[in-house]
């Protein structure tokens, strides 16, 4: 019977992160296009996607503090989805800046919530508490689902865009959008043992959590880490088509690092993490951006480059597993939507919106010798994972 439960409830699972993903995957590349071409100027975009970028760091957090408070975080999925695929085609009839800026706020304001609801969701069930007698399932296969359907979205848009134009990622992400808030619906909700302490943590939400050391230290590695990827994301592209590399030969490249990210995710990252321990497995994704970064601070040749692309296997999905590892046995029950937009929101994407500008400058004054900062960033990093060593996941904290 717990087989069959668990097989329904990853099928579950993975019908939502295929969903989810693949609307982000349709919309990315095109929405910046998108919004211009409704008559925009190169600063008013600018300041537009900047604004949706700041209020995904204030949004995420609310909504992760209202799941866990009102204990239903599957409820308040169900609802940023369904809001997000309504106001998503609101786009077609939005002209002129406010309007516009409107538009993209309530659109960010609505995105933000749902990675960080669905995985306090999904990591519930791969990892459910032992005195619940329910088996659970690798949170992997689940998040690899997730990176597969948006790089097929991104395939799709692109030739949906040739054919009919930019309007059609507007239908393209309220419609699955739309099919994941159905799917939001079908997924289990959090069962916590109703304790008093675990009735009381929401109240103490944010608090409680930063008292943790291993949460604290959790959060620091990942934004240095996760965070180091910031020039690469904004500049690495920018490098090699200055040294001669091709437009074609740079697809490849990046490519390259997603299909290891899939790869990790869905075959050898779990078992990499269990075997290491979560520590170490953190400890081996702060050495592999180390080398990443620096053979991208000496070298663009493509040989090199076509070496180091799929260490961000490593660099992003091997720490993002043994990230989930950690605070699936390190938060306390009734809390988990909270932890995760403080690890996924404030502690990466204000992280990585800080280094994205740090990365502006050096990139301005050095080039690609800026890569030595993000190498040192990992290994600040290195030494903060061994604070994360067993026992320290021995079990599941407890308020």
């Amino acid at each position: 019977m717990f087989d069959s439960l668990r097989s329904t409830t990853l099928t579950r699972f993975i019908l939502l992160y295929a969903a989810m993903y693949a609307a982000f995957g349709v919309a990315s590349p095109f929405l910046p296009a998108f919004i211009s071409a409704r008559g925009l100027a190169p600063e008013q975009l600018g300041l537009v996607l900047g604004a949706g970028t700041a209020v995904r760091l204030l949004t995420a957090p609310l909504a992760g503090r209202i799941g866990d408070l009102i204990q239903t975080l599957r409820v308040v999925l169900v609802v940023c989805t369904a809001l997000a695929a309504s106001v998503t085609l609101s786009y077609l009839a939005a002209h002129g800046f406010w309007i516009l800026v409107g538009v993209s706020l309530l659109h960010a304001a609505s995105l933000a919530p749902i990675t960080v609801l669905a995985d306090a969701l999904a990591l519930g069930s791969a990892s459910p508490p032992p005195s619940s007698g329910r088996r659970g399932f690798e949170y992997g296969w689940v998040r690899g689902t997730g990176s597969a359907a948006f790089i097929i979205g991104t395939l799709l848009s692109g030739q949906a865009v040739s054919a009919w134009g930019l309007d059609v990622i507007v239908w393209l992400q309220a419609l699955l959008l739309g099919a994941a808030a159905v799917a939001a619906i079908l997924v289990p909700e959090l069962m916590h043992d109703r304790t008093a302490n675990a009735e009381r943590a929401p109240a103490r939400g944010m608090l409680m959590l930063l008292q943790l050391p291993r949460f604290r230290t959790l959060v620091l590695v990942a934004a240095l880490i996760l965070g180091s990827h910031a020039m690469h994301d904004a500049f690495a592209v920018i490098r090699w088509s200055a040294v001669g590399v091709s437009p074609a030969t740079a697809s490849v490249l990046w490519s390259e690092s997603v299909a290891a990210e899939v790869l990790v995710f869905f075959i050898i990252g779990p078992a990499i993490v269990t075997w290491l321990t979560p520590a170490g497995a953190l400890a081996v994704a702060a050495l592999a951006g180390m080398l990443r970064w620096t053979v991208m601070a000496q070298s663009a040749d493509v040989m090199a480059l076509t070496l180091v692309q799929p260490l961000h296997g490593i660099t992003f999905a091997l720490l993002h597993l043994a990230c989930m590892r950690v605070l699936a046995r390190t938060v306390p029950q009734g809390l988990e939507g909270t932890a995760q937009a403080i690890y996924g929101t404030v502690g990466i994407g204000a992280a990585t919106a800080v280094l994205t500008l740090v990365s502006g400058a050096l990139y301005a004054r050095v080039g690609a010798q800026g890569f030595w900062g993000m190498a040192a960033l990992c290994a600040l990093a290195f030494p903060l994972t061994w604070k994360l060593r067993p026992p320290a996941f021995s079990e599941r904290r407890t308020p």
